[in-house]
């Protein structure tokens, strides 16, 4: 489903929204999950959801929001730790094959595979030569996967740099926020403009028309999830859809292009 190009030289910082019209209208999205879950029940679908981001960028957020009133049997989160030994001598996408959906499970991976060309390349923990054989197998193993009969969404939620800054630091001070502290958090905004050409990178070589990238410009929490979660409904097939719900912002949720990263729509 094809998206409008974002204005070019876009700000980064969108328009916000009231707490009570987010309440209402993720209250009206979460209906629609439902919906979605219940078809997709019926019909025996696979659906699996990667979202991807920098540190800080919102993942679990918008993670919780979508799961929050699904079925528990039906509905699972994939969040994979540090590889083991035997993960690290195996195919490298042999850890995350048995985590995939079977008929009736929507599957959301907070981080995926795509670890490799993010985290892995630019902290060292892959070579160089894995690097490559992953670009150049990815595509192959995700148009396996929708072949399967997996409908897969790929989602990059985007932030910027004073913002990343700013959760990170927020992290620290909230008591109920230590289980996200890691060690990563101080280099990864040490390291952003490596993260930003790995992230390019990645972008140039796997979007594709099967298996396309979704960027969301996440630096306003609730708009980015409220319109993730819309761009998500929309691709999907659901009996008594409520397509007036569904109309996302293209300034903030639109498909990667290469002019966005040179427009600024994409932080650099």
């Amino acid at each position: 489903m094809s998206r409008p190009t974002p204005k070019k030289g876009a700000q980064q910082d969108v328009a916000g929204i009231s707490k009570q019209d987010y309440r209402e209208t993720l209250h009206a999205l979460q209906i629609e999950l439902v919906k979605l879950q219940k078809h997709f029940i019926r019909c025996d679908d696979k659906i699996l959801v990667l979202i991807e981001g920098r540190d800080a960028a919102g993942k679990d957020g918008v993670i919780k929001r979508i799961v929050q009133h699904l079925s528990p049997r039906e509905t699972r989160v994939v969040a994979l730790g540090k590889p083991s030994d035997r993960d690290r001598g195996s195919w490298y996408f042999q850890r995350y094959v048995p985590h995939l959906p079977a008929v009736q499970e929507f599957v959301l991976f907070n981080r995926s595979w795509y670890n490799r060309a993010g985290v892995e390349r630019v902290m060292g923990f892959c070579t160089e030569a894995e690097h490559e054989e992953f670009m150049q197998t990815v595509l192959g193993f995700e148009h396996m996967l929708v072949k399967s009969g997996i409908k897969l969404l790929k989602y990059y939620l985007d932030i910027s740099r004073n913002e990343q800054r700013k959760r990170l630091k927020d992290r620290h001070k909230d008591p109920l926020k230590q289980w996200k502290v890691s060690p990563i958090d101080a280099k990864a905004t040490k390291h952003w403009a490596d993260y930003s050409r790995a992230r390019n990178e990645m972008f140039a070589r796997t979007h594709n028309p099967v298996t396309p990238w979704t960027v969301v410009r996440a630096d306003d929490k609730r708009t980015a999830r409220l319109n993730l979660i819309k761009d998500l409904l929309s691709r999907l097939h659901y009996d008594d859809k409520d397509e007036s719900m569904l109309h996302t912002n293209p300034e903030i949720t639109f498909q990667y292009q290469e002019s966005c990263v040179q427009n600024g729509m994409i932080a650099s």
